[in-house]
């Protein structure tokens, strides 16, 4: 499981200096500069959890299957929250509108949140024995 979390990191991690470098060199001349800085959020919370991911995968005091569900709720909440805000900050650029999906991006806020909980708690509880 360890390979498999840090390599989603890794992933996340390069796609995200990727999508920064669309935002800065690509979307600034096709978008306003409030979506811009809205689509490098996006970008900054995915960097933030793919650098959790990396850290989630190296410690060996936590169990596997703790680990495995914070993974799972990493993954799902940097999806929900950065790729749906990447969507909506690039909305002007397509013909869907998707602010009608736009609901998925508290909820993918709510994963992380609940992910650095469930995330702090065991790393406490795992020190604290």
């Amino acid at each position: 499981m360890n390979k498999t979390i840090c390599g989603a990191g890794i992933l996340f991690g390069m796609s995200a200096v990727i999508l920064g470098a669309f935002g800065a060199h690509g979307l600034e001349k096709l978008i306003d500069q409030n979506s811009v800085q809205t689509f490098e959020t996006g970008i900054d919370y995915q960097m933030y959890h793919a650098l959790l991911l990396l850290i989630l995968g190296g410690l060996p005091q936590l169990k596997p299957e703790d680990k495995k569900v914070v993974f799972y709720l990493l993954v799902s909440g940097i999806i929900f929250f950065s790729f749906s805000i990447y969507l909506l900050a690039t909305n002007a650029l397509t013909g869907f509108d998707f602010r009608t999906i736009g609901f998925v991006t508290p909820i993918g806020g709510a994963l992380l949140i609940i992910a650095w909980g469930l995330f702090g708690y065991k790393i406490y509880s795992r020190f604290s024995q």
